[in-house]
């Protein structure tokens, strides 16, 4: 698709989709005429790879199973000004693909997400609508409320944000990356809505409530101590105060009345939990130093980048 000589790609990671991958690829082909429509594949073992084909789309290859390991080979390989990423299940809407692209190219932004509005009962499989706001809401509380729907799978992005994106994440939790990114480097994002709707017959969700539920959480809990050290051995040093105040209070009440420390071992511990939550506190300092320096050299390398239409 040629937006003011911007060059659009489509990326779509795909495991076990036959039954769905046609369709999204002729759609997005026809929402985005010239755009390239990238397909790969992460080991199915149907007919997604020949309907892919079939449908004009590129397809390729990603030995390495999990969709976090499908987005790091898509980003490397792929060269684009603006690049559409979206599920191939068939349940995001193409038409909205090119006011999304417009969106980010008008207003120069790095990532827009596609929010989803449902248009069917069947769209979110019981407890998928309240883990995703759930886990929302931990981002929005510990990185900043900029997002509404955090796991979504269709996003646009600039050029700078794929080139400077880490992709540490194997599985599901790559949204989660993905956000985090963008809200730790404070880039111009935006949402849009965009109709959401159920899986065309034949094609099952990949997704695991409860397991990739739990590598979400974590995922989360990892990045929080990757990216804001500081609060996260702070919190853990308070904890551990706490704790140690609760044990110390009677014994240095029995201590004030007796002059004597009865319980020896409950005070040993009680100094060694306030010995570790002086430790934790350095801890966080000094990792916090070592976190604003890579900041530091992530944002070096995401501004070595133009921003979209960056020439005039």
């Amino acid at each position: 698709m040629e937006l003011s000589g911007l060059k659009v790609a489509v990326l779509v990671p795909c495991y076990n989709e036959e039954a769905a991958i046609g369709s999204v690829v002729a759609d997005f082909m026809r929402a985005l005429p010239g755009a390239t429509v990238y397909v790969y594949d992460n080991n199915s073992r149907d007919m997604t790879v020949e309907r892919a084909v079939m449908a004009g789309a590129v397809a390729r290859r990603e030995p390495l199973q999990g969709k976090g390991h499908v987005v790091r080979r898509m980003f490397s390989d792929i060269e684009a000004d603006v690049y559409v990423l979206v599920d191939g299940d068939a349940t995001y809407h193409a038409p909205s693909a090119p006011e999304m692209v417009q969106l980010l190219a008008r207003e120069r932004l790095d990532m827009v997400v596609g929010t989803r509005v449902e248009q069917s009962d069947l769209a979110y499989r019981s407890g998928h609508r309240f883990g995703n706001a759930a886990l929302t809401g931990v981002v929005a509380m510990l990185f900043g409320n900029r997002f509404t729907d955090m796991l979504s799978g269709y996003r646009v992005f600039s050029r700078r944000y794929v080139k400077s994106f880490p992709a540490l994440s194997t599985g599901f939790e790559i949204e989660t990356e993905l956000t985090v990114h963008a809200l730790e480097l404070s880039m111009p994002v935006a949402e849009l809505e965009t109709p959401y709707g159920a899986r065309p017959k034949g094609s099952a969700s990949k997704l695991s409530t409860y397991r990739d539920g739990i590598r979400i959480g974590l995922a989360i809990l990892r990045l929080f101590a990757q990216e804001q050290p500081f609060k996260f051995f702070s919190l853990g040093a308070a904890v551990l105060a706490a704790i140690a105040v609760v044990l110390a209070v009677p014994i240095v009440l029995t201590f004030l009345e007796t002059g004597l420390v009865p319980r020896f071992p409950t005070a040993i511990l009680a100094t060694g939990l306030v010995i570790l939550a002086v430790l934790s506190l350095f801890s966080g300092l000094i990792l916090q130093n070592v976190a604003l320096g890579r900041r530091e050299m992530k944002r070096l390398s995401y501004l070595a980048i133009p921003a979209v239409g960056a020439s005039g």
